[in-house]
């Protein structure tokens, strides 16, 4: 019989250490593992940022900075510094983001990160957020991300987003929160079906036609300012009764301002630079804080029920008459910040010529078929002229 071989302990030694190191790597799926190394090799940290300096496959992925994992899954992907003023990441997001069966999370910070958003992220079942915001992420939505039923936030902003919002992303069951503002995304905006959507922002694109017929009842922050937009929108806003922020400015809306709206929980209204035709009447008292309607085809008399508003603007009107009482009495106990009423036909405003504005007040009244009573500073864009000639005045009467 032949002796058996003697084994040192240094070879055990380096047994044991591969042992090790092989339980250490089967801690994460190979799949998730094999995924991540592709994720690395298509991003690079912008010069001044070490985010991708954890990322070294000879340890545990799972201790990467930026990774979470749930037994042997990743779970969340959350890439780049998230503190302010820190550069973020550079190159591109790779399809094998899709392989990523257990993902629940996915955000990019604000970076250089270009291309197109891969049309894998469909794959992920189970994602609830999706958020890559201020990057030059380019080309279209792609409307597979329509699959993804477990979605609830889904922001893209601040990117080169072309092309139409799909329609099925407005079928997302679960979607709260869908930010698509700073874009170039054209076409219209599209019907949503989530009862529980509460934050919609496409601001700053390209959006034409109409405003759907109606938006789910739940819904708390619309923002669409600066599109080409048009047509009414009280049909789609009547009824969205716990709204706190509302901007439609900046496009081309027409018909009449639903008079529910003041009685909203709103915070902040701002339907500015349309065509909203007609008087104003709110039933109750208004207690928004900001009410920008300037800009617009407004006419009629100004209503008292604005004096209970801190910043008023309904310069560029049409409207006609004299100012409230209770307004002017807001604004000399500064309880009403500022009350623009320029470029209007108003006829008269009660205030003594010796009155003084508090500081932190302003008043602008010029351009009007009136003499203003005080002398006040308007807004340096403002007109030059202090009242709007007789001819004018007269022309509108008639």
């Amino acid at each position: 019989m032949g002796r058996k071989p003697v084994v040192s302990s240094y070879a055990l030694f380096l047994v044991a250490l591969l042992q090790c190191r092989f339980l250490a790597f089967a801690i994460l799926d190979p799949l998730d593992f094999l995924s991540l190394q592709l994720i690395r090799k298509s991003l690079n940290d912008f010069p001044g940022s070490n985010f991708l300096a954890s990322w070294d496959f000879t340890s545990d992925p799972c201790n990467f900075t930026g990774v979470y994992c749930e037994s042997d899954k990743v779970i969340a992907l959350n890439l780049g510094d998230q503190r302010a003023g820190f550069p973020g990441l550079t190159g591109r997001i790779d399809p094998a983001i899709g392989k990523l069966s257990a993902l629940t999370e996915f955000s990019l910070v604000p970076g250089g990160v270009f291309g197109s958003l891969p049309r894998s992220f469909s794959q992920l079942k189970n994602l609830r957020v999706l958020a890559i915001t201020r990057n030059f992420i380019s080309g279209n939505i792609p409307a597979s991300l329509g699959r993804l039923s477990s979605l609830k936030t889904l922001d893209l902003s601040y990117n080169r987003l072309t092309g139409r919002i799909p329609r099925s992303i407005g079928t997302l069951p679960e979607l709260t929160n869908l930010i698509f503002c700073h874009n170039n995304l054209s076409g219209s905006v599209p019907p949503f079906l989530s009862q529980a959507l509460t934050r919609l922002d496409l601001k700053r694109n390209a959006l034409t036609g109409s405003l759907p017929d109606s938006f789910p009842p739940s819904l708390q922050f619309l923002s669409l300012s600066w599109n080409q937009l048009k047509g009414p929108v009280d049909g789609a806003l009547s009824q969205l009764d716990q709204l706190n922020f509302v901007d439609l400015s900046f496009n081309r809306f027409t018909g009449s301002i639903p008079v529910r709206l003041f009685s909203f929980p709103i915070t902040n209204l701002h339907l500015q630079r349309n065509s909203f035709d007609g008087p104003v009447q709110p039933s109750y008292q208004v207690t928004i804080s900001t009410v920008d309607l300037s800009h617009n085809m407004l006419s009629g008399q100004i209503s008292p029920m604005f004096s209970t508003v801190q910043n008023l603007y309904l310069n560029h009107n049409r409207f006609t008459g004299q100012v409230p009482v209770s307004l002017v009495d807001r604004l000399l106990s500064a309880s009403l910040q500022t009350l623009y009423l320029q470029h209007n036909y108003l006829t008269g405003i009660k205030i003594n010529p010796m009155a003084l504005i508090p500081r932190s007040s302003s008043l602008c009244i010029q351009y009007n078929c009136m003499v203003p009573p005080v002398q006040t500073p308007c807004p340096l864009k403002g007109e030059t002229e202090k009242t709007r000639p007789t001819a004018l005045c007269n022309e509108w009467k008639g």
